[in-house]
């Protein structure tokens, strides 16, 4: 796509020198780096409508109003925040992300400022956790409208605390430090003592929140998967057991296609890149965290359906499977995370796309001050938003592991 404005990645190379590559690579994790330096580690988030203090009070606390406002600053194709009185917040899931990301760097380089850093958000995390439940959790800054449920700030949910999970696992998996496998174990007691679960078919659905019935797909698989990957580092059968059945509760609703829906409810009936991303990604680590390959076949079908529907020639990741607007960064982040963790498998093609999508996304959404733009909508519209953990945090966890995995490849040594 031809770009409007001037881009980190416009002399970005394909092919050529191995070197450079990495190189490209590099810049652009250090531009990010920067950026993220300079902003305090900051920025809006895609959800955060119902933090507008100046406009909030005008829902009257219903339903559709709070839906309306939330999701029209979501939409807008402007950022309208600083206008509604919303502020640059932390975000827990974006710290997650962030501490994922330094973890892979000092994994491929041995610099000590990658660890310090890690450890640093780790620890933030440990204190700022959701208060009062069994084990570590965490939830958003603000206060969230879904199709189904109404969820205050702080209040934990599985996705969160999954995700947040599986950083605290890396760093136990590379600086071999108990603590860290300790609060992932700690997560998975909350999973199990205080989030709903749903028995349906063979399977078991973990509800996205404490005290709902909220049947997501991902939520569900991404709690079979912390649970799992805790599994084998501990040897606890509760785990296994309930992962087992989140598995079997998603793999039984795959479609002939290889898709999954959203949700299994018809107003969650649609397919998009990432959370599919997700589904594929926690089914590899049950496969591993447990040695039980039953759900091998159903994954790597699903995972065939999505590289083949959700890319363009040039590495753009589409949004739908049916179309591919808006650009979301999002979708560019998840996209190269799960093409790196599947090149083990998909050797001849895995890694070659994840780096085309990299390179298309530094071309297409990366500013020259460092960060990645929110949304491209036309080739002229573009939602320059920086978003914390919807981009800045997930840009770096993938680009980090994305360079970690070039690093260790003979064919870019």
């Amino acid at each position: 796509m031809a770009s409007t404005t001037a881009f980190v990645g416009d002399t970005i190379e394909r092919g050529g020198e191995t070197g450079v590559v990495k190189r490209q690579l590099y810049e652009s994790i250090r531009l990010l780096f920067n950026w993220l330096e300079r902003n305090d580690y900051r920025g809006y988030d895609t959800f955060d409508g119902l933090n507008a203090k100046f406009i909030r009070p005008f829902t009257f606390e219903s339903k559709l109003l709070r839906t309306v406002l939330q999701q029209g600053v979501r939409r807008f194709p402007l950022n309208t925040r600083p206008l509604l009185g919303i502020q640059k917040s932390y975000s827990t899931k974006g710290m997650g992300f962030v501490a994922r990301g330094f973890i892979s760097l000092y994994a491929c380089t041995g610099d000590q400022i990658w660890r310090d850093k890690a450890e640093f958000f780790l620890h933030w995390l440990i204190d700022n956790q959701s208060k009062g439940y069994s084990g570590s959790c965490w939830g958003n800054h603000f206060d969230y409208q879904s199709r189904t449920f109404y969820l205050p700030k702080h209040v934990p949910t599985v996705v969160w605390t999954s995700l947040i999970g599986h950083a605290f696992l890396d760093a136990y998996d590379d600086f071999k430090e108990d603590r860290y496998l300790q609060i992932a174990v700690s997560a998975c007691e909350h999973i199990l003592r205080d989030l709903n679960v749903y028995p349906d078919g063979e399977g078991t659905c973990i509800s996205y929140v404490p005290g709902f019935n909220s049947q997501v797909h991902n939520a569900n698989m991404l709690g079979g998967s912390l649970l799992a990957r805790t599994y084998s580092h501990t040897g606890n059968t509760d785990y296994r057991a309930l992962a087992l059945k989140a598995m079997q509760y998603t793999a039984q609703y795959q479609q002939p296609n290889g898709a999954w829906w959203y949700g299994e409810k018809p107003s969650l009936h649609w397919v998009d890149n990432f959370h599919t991303a997700y589904v594929l990604d926690c089914f590899k680590h049950y496969s591993e965290g447990t040695g039980d390959k039953y759900f091998d076949q159903i994954m790597m079908r699903g995972y065939e359906y999505w590289k083949s529907t959700f890319f363009l020639s040039d590495g753009t990741p589409k949004y739908y499977n049916h179309k591919t607007l808006p650009l979301d960064i999002q979708c560019c982040s998840q996209a190269i995370d799960t093409l790196v963790f599947f090149s083990d498998r998909d050797q001849d093609e895995g890694l070659e796309l994840a780096l085309k999508v990299a390179q298309w996304t530094i071309r297409n959404m990366q500013d020259r001050s460092g960060y990645f733009y929110y949304r491209r909508y036309s080739q002229w519209l573009v939602n320059k938003t920086p978003t914390l953990h919807w981009g800045q945090a997930t840009m770096l966890c993938a680009l980090s592991a994305l360079y970690k995995q070039v690093s260790s490849d003979v064919r870019f040594a």
